[in-house]
């Protein structure tokens, strides 16, 4: 159902000047588990003009990972974050899209899911990877950039960011720096600031707040926005 999200903005970008149809367009998307993202891989197969899908992590960055080495690992520590809808080690969707890309290979997706039942890691070929990474890029922010990107950008453009927000603002503005790709783009904004009052309360205010019942902080993030 997702996939209709990235048609209508889309839609909006040509509605507004922004971009002319037919133009293409990137996506950057926080995401743990794939979905949404992969809602915008089927929206490029139906054919609208994506170029780029930026993946973006927290510090759970199993996807980034595999998206820069094409290997999977998710033997490693796990994070508890302020943004908990990305605190995924396994990526169910990504199965998804292996087969998808592999040419509906499903024997080998079997395998690859096999070894990760297995040893928790699998590597695929460098020809998929490679295919992969001609439609996918990623990065990975940490929890203090979070809380400094929240800051920032509602500081010096009166926008405020939820915690899974911040993490693609801050992955997309190193995605810019690092490759220079900076045609028209959308952010997908998942959550409402209101949804973590406390994380976003934090991040744009020195005040205790650790009295503060939820109601409260609810009230409070209403008033210093």
């Amino acid at each position: 159902p997702q996939v209709v999200y990235y048609i209508s903005a889309y839609c909006d970008l040509v509605r507004d000047g922004k971009l002319s149809m037919g133009d293409k367009v990137n996506f950057c998307v926080p995401t743990g588990n794939f979905g949404d993202i992969l809602a915008g891989y089927y929206a490029k197969k139906m054919g609208l003009p994506i170029k780029t899908l930026v993946c973006a992590s927290n510090t759970n960055n199993v996807l980034t990972d595999f998206l820069k080495t094409g290997t999977y690992n998710k033997n490693r520590d796990f994070y508890t974050t302020t943004s908990p809808s990305m605190d995924i080690l396994i990526s169910s969707n990504l199965e998804r899209l292996l087969y998808h890309m592999s040419g509906e290979n499903d024997a080998m997706v079997r395998d690859l899911m096999s070894q990760l039942s297995a040893k928790g890691e699998y590597t695929v070929s460098d020809q998929l990877i490679a295919e992969i990474q001609s439609i996918f890029d990623a990065g990975y922010t940490d929890e203090n950039s979070v809380d400094a990107t929240i800051k920032e950008h509602f500081d010096k453009y009166k926008y405020l960011c939820d915690t899974h927000t911040a993490v693609a603002v801050k992955v997309y503005d190193e995605y810019v720096k690092n490759t220079g790709d900076d045609i028209p783009t959308v952010i997908d904004s998942t959550a409402s600031p209101y949804k973590f009052c406390a994380s976003v309360l934090n991040a744009i205010t020195d005040e205790d707040i650790s009295s503060m019942d939820e109601f409260d902080m609810v009230w409070e993030l209403n008033r210093v926005s």
